[in-house]
């Protein structure tokens, strides 16, 4: 009598999917794949420019000096009570720009690894986790750059920041605005990929979506009949906790932070069950 074959293999390809999941062990036997695509990415942005890697505080730095003379000094938006207006506008452009550019980036999965996916066999959620790591690492450069200057403004200037519990809530802010882009990048890698018109209605929602988000103004000054508008918006308590946490001034409240994690839960699980659902049928369709 035959015995059963053993099965030796390491991992199996079947026709089976799943619209939750992946598998973790799949996932991990591909950590090499997403260690490369990260830097590649992370290096193909810098290839054959003058500055290289010195673009990442570049375009902050130009993106801070255009605030500070628009919205500092001719339209003269406060900042809060003693926060230098380099400092606030600072801390809005650097989280704004990881949400931004994550999103953007995911969104364009299909469209621009469709190549890739018809070619050869990887779990497809490799592609926006190494293009979200890749602007995790962008984040954390220019959030140094934030932290050297807070630190001139202290020793040099006498800017005093009264740091509590909040200072804790940095991560949490940082995790939120990266799993909402992530989310919502996958969403849209999805529908822009089925409906190449929906492109031109996201660049305008996230043109849109910047200014009901407190990157040039704080929560507090919005009057109070029209602060549900932004409020309504899920970033806004994640970029108020950041700014309470970095600069000690933000209004954050626990119900608007349930909100926010809430939203980014639903829009993270939608967003798996969509990606691994229509993963496979768009193949043929992009």
């Amino acid at each position: 009598m035959k015995q059963p074959l053993e099965k030796n293999w390491d991992w199996e390809i079947s026709s089976e999917t799943s619209n939750w999941s992946w598998d973790l062990k799949s996932l991990l036997s591909y950590r090499h794949l997403l260690a490369s695509l990260v830097r590649k990415e992370f290096l193909l942005n810098y290839q054959q420019t003058v500055l290289g890697p010195g673009w990442i505080l570049v375009q902050p730095l130009l993106t801070l000096v255009t605030y500070v003379l628009v919205f500092g000094m001719l339209i003269r938006i406060p900042t809060g009570e003693g926060v230098p207006p380099v400092l606030f506008y600072l801390s809005g452009i650097v989280l704004w720009n990881f949400f931004n550019e994550s999103f953007g980036t995911t969104s364009r999965t299909f469209r621009e690894y469709i190549h890739i996916f018809t070619k050869v066999y990887f779990p497809r959620i490799i592609i926006p986790l190494a293009t979200i790591s890749t602007q995790f690492m962008r984040f954390l450069v220019q959030l140094i750059l934030l932290v050297l200057i807070l630190l001139y403004y202290i020793i040099f200037r006498g800017y005093v920041i009264h740091w509590h519990w909040a200072l804790a809530g940095v991560p949490l802010a940082v995790a939120g605005v990266g799993l909402i882009s992530l989310g919502m990048g996958l969403i849209f890698s999805v529908l822009t990929a089925k409906y190449r018109d929906i492109v031109n209605i996201v660049d305008v929602g996230i043109r849109l979506l910047f200014f009901v988000t407190p990157v040039v103004y704080p929560l507090a000054l919005v009057r109070e009949e029209l602060r549900w508008i932004v409020k309504l918006n899920p970033l806004t308590p994640f970029f108020e906790l950041f700014r309470l946490g970095v600069l000690g001034q933000g209004t954050v409240q626990t119900a608007d932070l349930v909100y926010s994690f809430s939203f980014m839960l639903v829009t993270f699980l939608v967003s798996v069950y969509m990606f691994n659902k229509q993963g496979s049928k768009l193949i043929d369709v992009v």
